[in-house]
């Protein structure tokens, strides 16, 4: 059992020791987000020989921003080197191809609540339950090191509502301590909402839609985004500082400025220059 939180490593995708997993085992549809039509267990037309992109410095100029916010949180590179021993989906056969896809986004799941419950373990006013967390870390990440059969029939969503609701704990003892009465717009329908220079200081935005919405000047610092849909959101010299449980393909997916004020656990995506 781990004593302490995971490395931030083992949570980050490293696709040079991936078989390019995202770019064949996942479907996409011709969209604002991508160029194409893919299905899923269809490498796509992009992915070179050596399992790297050959567009990935032009993801964007080529239509496929989508790729940019897109983040499987380490689990690539586990079941291309651990779950499948190394053994690429091209080399394996048909068979091991479809295992390795199929096993793919049940590992990609198990590590974003990696990801989740390993903040969660750094917050000092979350520590009434920090046991709980140590202990659905530990099992969470055990469950990664099934094997593929094993994994093939994991209930993923019952393991994730449990982590749900002990990181909802979390959540809860953290932004009661701002003695601030916070709102709770869980899972809102908030597409294209006014929200300039709101004061969301530790609101409950979850599950939250908030596509478009303009966040200009607001304070979200506190803010439970857990799961929250920031898609062309408008950061600019927005107050993020001390969110929870905010991930890097939700601020990639979002726009800001220089001013935008960001935790440490996220950095700047290059992009955001284009909107100063």
């Amino acid at each position: 059992m781990h004593a302490s939180p995971i490395e931030p490593s083992e949570l980050r995708a490293d696709c040079g020791r991936c078989f390019g997993l995202c770019c064949v085992a996942l479907p996409f549809g011709r969209s604002a987000d991508f160029a194409i039509d893919k299905a899923a267990g269809t490498p796509c037309r992009n992915l070179r020989d050596d399992f790297r992109c050959g567009i990935h410095s032009e993801l964007r100029q080529r239509g496929f921003s989508g790729c940019t916010v897109y983040d499987c949180f380490g689990a690539g590179q586990k079941v291309s080197q651990l779950t499948f021993g190394g053994q690429d989906w091209r080399s394996g056969g048909p068979e091991h191809a479809r295992r390795m896809f199929d096993v793919f986004p049940v590992v990609r799941q198990l590590h974003e609540m990696l990801r989740y419950l390993t903040e969660a373990l750094t917050l000092p006013a979350a520590r009434p339950v920090h046991g709980d967390l140590r202990r659905m870390l530990a099992s969470t990440e055990r469950l990664t090191l099934r094997s593929p059969a094993e994994l093939g029939e994991l209930d993923v969503d019952a393991h994730r509502q449990q982590v749900g609701a002990l990181l909802l704990r979390a959540s809860e003892l953290v932004r009661s301590g701002t003695g601030r009465s916070t709102k709770d717009w869980r899972g809102a329908d908030l597409v294209g909402a006014r929200l300039r220079g709101a004061d969301l200081r530790g609101a409950a935005l979850r599950g939250a839609c908030l596509i478009a919405a303009d966040l200009t000047g607001a304070d979200l610092r506190g803010a439970d985004l857990i799961g929250a849909d920031l898609r062309d959101a408008d950061l600019t010299d927005a107050d993020l500082t001390g969110a929870l449980f905010l991930t890097q393909p939700q601020i990639t997916a979002a726009r800001g400025s220089s001013g935008t004020r960001l935790p440490a656990s996220v950095t700047r995506p290059g992009h955001w220059a284009a909107h100063l």
